[in-house]
């Protein structure tokens, strides 16, 4: 039996051998088998190193889910880099933060996309940023970032085609010592999340932690070779790079990428490709259960739905179950300190275990409760770090290893964990986690605001939305519209809030500290 592989350039190796003919990645006209999924990744590694990128580079990704983002994922990881995704909702300015903290050598960026072009965006943003090579991948057919080359004092921009071309100055033997030398040990990813001081920290995760977690969470999702998995969680949240592509380098199971949510996409998908495995925030299967389409397309393909990241309600596990004939309906609970993963229900649980716990630890991860509550996780493949940050670090993981996660929660008599409350004040929609102190701080900007508290307040179809409490300054007409116009021209949309209310004041504790319960608790 062969030895699970410990780094992904070497996992990907052992699953194109063991099914070079099959279905790897299908993405419109692009089909790979996993033969050919590995020599699109052995050219794109090439041509990182023909570009210079060394062992222990960082390469970003700033792109929707296609086969580009796969393969040069892939790439980055047989270079020995760690790969750094960024969520495709960020504004330039939060992209440049964490490019420029990171010290990225390359970066992928979409070219046209939802009417944005990032890498112009970028451009204006920070024009001496540094990055070396910037590569547009084009989408959705635009043909005007897929032609010239543009060099500027700070970088190359290169297109897609063009990087490819350079493979052809590094020998595939050379590429393949690369591979060979990635260890276990070496950082596979840099996920940022953001923390209750509002700016965003990046947790350090080794190649041996990602396909550890990964392959916890195959054992109990039931992911299996044959299986045909429709992506639509981004590749840049570890519910789609690591539950989504790595899931499938270790299993066989093929690769199909959605940019953008669309429902009535989706359902033309799951007919036509007969897919079998569908995962993502509870949103999702909402929107298709309630959709007019849904009985004008076969679903019968599908077997296993993974959901999570927001409230889960009973009823919405019997439709998945009875209405979408699942076989197997999880859910999950996991976060970027323990590499996305942590604890997940059994195929076998009942749909109300499945809808108010968490499950049990998987992944060799150990859990318990601190006497005050809060969960904590322990195990290999809690996070080796904050990136430059061991004051935050120290303060996240015990001396004893544990992982203090800021979440209050019950375990019950089999180990399953309900989570009840936060210690942060962390809100989730649509399966993004929301700290208001970000935005609170961006709102401090807004002339007009003498203070503000931001909650998450419920949405039958997101989860949880925003709403911003905000006293105005003295003599102050601030609208609504005003401040909802003026985050969103300096966050990304899902930190928007939804709603505002203007009061005279906001109520504080004793401490001098806004007391949010006491705002989360008026309207329920």
């Amino acid at each position: 039996m062969t030895t699970p592989a410990h780094t992904t350039p070497q996992a990907l190796r052992q699953i194109a051998a063991a099914h070079p003919d099959e279905p790897a990645l299908l993405d419109g006209p692009t089909r790979l088998t996993w033969a050919e999924l590995l020599d699109q990744v052995r050219i794109a590694a090439r041509a990182l190193i023909a570009r210079g990128i060394a062992p222990g580079d960082r390469v970003a990704m700033w792109a929707p889910n296609t086969h580009h983002w796969v393969i040069a994922a892939l790439a980055a990881h047989s270079v020995g880099a760690a790969l750094v995704p960024l969520n495709t909702r960020y504004v330039a300015a939060e992209a440049v933060d964490v490019l420029a903290r990171v010290d990225a050598k390359a970066l992928f960026v979409a070219g046209l996309f939802l009417g944005r072009d990032r890498a112009a965006e970028l451009a204006a943003a920070a024009p001496e940023l540094g990055i070396g090579t910037v590569v547009v991948i084009p989408i959705e057919g635009d043909a005007s970032t897929a032609t010239a080359s543009a060099d500027t004092a700070a970088h190359t921009t290169v297109t897609w085609d063009e990087l490819l071309a350079q493979a052809a100055t590094v020998s595939a033997a050379a590429g393949e010592e690369r591979a060979e030398q990635v260890s276990p040990d070496d950082i596979s990813d840099i996920l940022f999340t953001s923390g209750t001081t509002g700016r965003s920290k990046g947790t350090l995760v080794a190649h041996r932690q990602a396909l550890g977690v990964v392959r916890g969470w195959v054992e109990c999702s039931t992911l299996r070779a044959g299986d045909r998995y429709l992506m639509i969680p981004p590749f840049f949240h570890n519910f789609g790079y690591k539950a989504g592509i790595l899931a499938c380098l270790v299993t066989g199971a093929t690769i199909v990428p959605q940019a953008t949510f669309d429902v009535p996409a989706t359902l033309a998908l799951i007919e036509s490709e007969q897919i079998t495995v569908l995962t993502g925030p509870p949103t999702i299967y909402q929107t298709i259960l309630e959709h007019p389409q849904r009985a004008e397309r076969d679903l019968s393909s599908l077997r296993v739905a993974v959901t999570g990241a927001a409230t889960v309600p009973v009823v919405l596990i019997e439709r998945m179950r009875d209405d979408l004939a699942f076989e197997v309906v999880i859910t999950a609970y996991g976060l970027s300190e323990t590499a996305g993963f942590g604890t997940m229900c059994r195929a076998s649980d009942d749909a109300a275990t499945i809808a108010n716990t968490c499950g049990g630890p998987i992944a060799d991860f150990e859990l318990r409760l601190s006497d005050a509550g809060e969960v904590l996780l322990r195990g290999p493949n809690v996070m080796l770090g904050y990136l430059d940050d061991p004051e935050a670090t120290a303060e996240a993981i015990d001396a004893d290893g544990w992982l203090h996660t800021g979440d209050i929660g019950i375990v019950d008599e089999r180990g399953y964990l309900k989570i009840t409350d936060r210690l942060k004040d962390m809100y989730i929609t649509g399966g993004f986690n929301v700290y208001p102190a970000e935005i609170e701080q961006t709102l401090a900007r807004l002339d007009g605001i003498a203070e503000s508290a931001v909650i998450g307040v419920p949405d039958e179809r997101m989860g949880e939305v925003g709403k911003a409490v905000v006293v105005r300054k003295a003599g102050s007409t601030l609208t609504a519209d005003e401040v909802i116009a003026f985050a969103a021209s300096k966050l990304a949309n899902f930190k928007v809030p939804r709603l505002v209310e203007f009061r005279d004041q906001l109520p504080y504790s004793a401490a001098g500290k806004v007391l949010k319960r006491e705002l989360r608790e008026e309207k329920s």
